[in-house]
């Protein structure tokens, strides 16, 4: 009896624990399932293994749908109130252009008497003044300097390639077309209705603007560059083809609406341009160069002086030479040849010859002989250079070695066939600063050349260097009418280290592209995996 109880002690607690057990597990599934959810929690998540009908879902989508149909009415709320403020302040804007006020012509003085929006005059008229629009900015270094990019109505030629790594942006993107056709129709505006409260100084060139009406067609090109924390400078030229004078048209975007900043007619085509010219030995390049001049700058534009300094003495009987036969084959008479017994100094060639000049102002282009110019170029070189206000310095368009760049073809093309913008047939030298266009006045007030720079290169950084800390606006830009033709460099030991170092790297980067180099690294294996093909070619062929 006793061994009996005690087992039915035992069976008792375990049904007692089996129970209490079971208990547990509903009071825990009744909590799962019935307790009340907060009012802002979604219905995610369901109990795992319960099944759930169309319903269920139907309402967690419609709850997730009407979260975002939320979120976008906020969103939308937001832009348009946004427009509205816009629309308020252009509207604001549009009504002060309206009345001419100076601030928006560029000028100074008071604003009218009525009630004008004077924070947002301010705001915009100061954007204006601390850009370089009217005064050159002092910058520490030629890394700060923001260059600008030119346009035609077709092309972009840029800097900042982005993602496109090309040298010209042909068919031009959307925003931006529609920014500059933006700018052009602005400058077409101001050019068609001159402003009647004109000095009058200005009357004539109203008189003369009011005769012809200008139209796209008579863009020429333009430039702009945006400084992040100001604006976007646009500077637009417009020319007749039967007129000499040009149109120039300068605006500012201060991140708003297109402002006039001012509009003048520019006649520089009768302008001489010196163009100095450092040689020594080099004799087949200066013929070459001498046909370009004669070609472009006899033939086509007739306003230009040649200074050619000629440092020893191989070689300047022939220099001699080919100046006289052009002399006497064109009627070519203004050049100047200054021999020097020194060793060749770049910077000395280019002071001697600018200090040679003896006929008071001048406009100087310091060119190298393999630089081919184009018609345009010159015309650049004149509008864009101002005394004691604007130097130019052009950025190149130099081209790869031909021997690399057209190796599949029979024979090299001419140098005319060679001068295209592609990325495989050159680079813009934007590392480079020795092609420019400066008044003689400016440059002798500057300092000139540090003299003390021998052989090859660091001259030019140094008087650029000088530019850059003066109140002169230096118009940094690529120019398409103007090529550095590719000639071997020879870096010789007698350079600095480091003029020896710039010396090794611009002979990289004068001799091919990035793919045409590393087709040339690689020869040997592309070779190897075409012989592998051609093999595995012939052991498919059936016997």
């Amino acid at each position: 009896m006793p061994r009996r109880g005690l087992l039915m002690q035992a069976w008792t607690r375990r049904l007692l624990l089996g129970l209490a057990l079971f208990f547990c597990l509903i009071s825990l599934l009744y909590l799962l399932e019935c307790t009340p959810r907060p009012d802002n929690e979604p219905l995610l998540l369901g109990v795992p293994g319960k099944q759930y009908g169309k319903e269920y879902y139907q309402a967690l989508l419609q709850e997730q749908e009407e979260h975002y149909l939320t979120r976008a009415s906020s969103l939308k709320r937001q832009i348009t109130q946004l427009k509205q403020e816009l629309q308020e302040m252009s509207e604001k804007l549009k009504s002060v252009q309206e009345k001419k006020s100076p601030a928006l012509t560029g000028g100074g003085g008071q604003n009218s008497k009525e009630n004008f929006p004077n924070d947002l005059l301010e705001f915009l008229h100061s954007q204006i003044d601390k850009a370089e629009v009217s005064v050159g900015a002092r910058v520490p270094s030629e890394y700060a300097v923001v260059p600008f990019e030119s346009f035609t109505l077709t092309k972009v030629y840029q800097l900042e390639m982005g993602l496109t790594r090309h040298p010209e942006e042909k068919a031009v993107r959307k925003d931006r077309r529609d920014d500059f056709a933006e700018a052009i129709e602005a400058g077409l505006e101001v050019l068609n209705n001159p402003e009647e409260e004109e000095d009058n100084d200005n009357e004539a060139a109203d008189d003369r603007m009011q005769k012809h009406t200008y139209t796209e067609n008579d863009f020429v090109e333009g430039y702009y560059r945006t400084e992040r924390d100001k604006g976007t400078l646009y500077e637009l030229f417009y020319k007749k083809e039967f007129l000499d004078e040009s149109q120039h048209v300068t605006l500012f975007r201060p991140f708003g609406p297109l402002m006039k900043v001012k509009s003048e007619t520019v006649d520089v085509s009768h302008l001489i341009i010196n163009i100095i010219v450092p040689l020594s030995g080099r004799t087949e390049a200066f013929a070459q160069f001498m046909q370009n001049f004669r070609d472009v700058c006899i033939h086509q534009d007739g306003h230009v002086y040649l200074t050619v300094v000629y440092f020893g003495q191989e070689g300047l009987d022939e220099v001699r030479r080919i100046l006289e036969m052009t002399a006497s084959e064109t009627n070519f008479h203004n050049y100047t040849l200054v021999p020097l017994a020194d060793e060749f100094s770049r910077g000395r060639g280019l002071d001697m010859g600018a200090r040679t000049w003896e006929k008071g102002e001048a406009l100087m282009f310091f060119c190298d002989v393999d630089i081919y110019i184009s018609p345009e170029f010159l015309n650049s070189c004149r509008i864009n250079t101002e005394p004691g206000k604007k130097v130019f310095y052009p950025v190149v368009f130099s081209l790869y070695n031909p021997a690399v760049v057209y190796a599949n073809l029979e024979g090299t093309p001419s140098i005319e066939q060679q001068l295209v913008h592609k990325k495989d047939s050159g680079f813009w030298r934007d590392f480079g600063f020795g092609m420019t266009c400066q008044y003689r006045s400016d440059f002798l007030t500057i300092g000139g050349f540090d003299l003390d720079v021998r052989g090859w290169g660091g001259e030019d950084v140094h008087l650029y260097r000088k530019y850059l800390h003066s109140d002169l606006i230096v118009v940094r830009t690529p120019v398409s009418s103007l090529f550095h033709l590719w000639h071997e460099k020879h870096c010789v030991d007698e350079l600095t280290p480091e003029q020896y170092r710039m010396c090794i790297q611009s002979k990289a980067m004068n001799e091919a592209s990035q793919a045409h180099l590393g087709m040339l690294v690689f020869r040997e294996e592309i070779e190897a995996h075409l012989r592998k093909q051609a093999y595995r070619t012939d052991s498919d062929i059936p016997d």
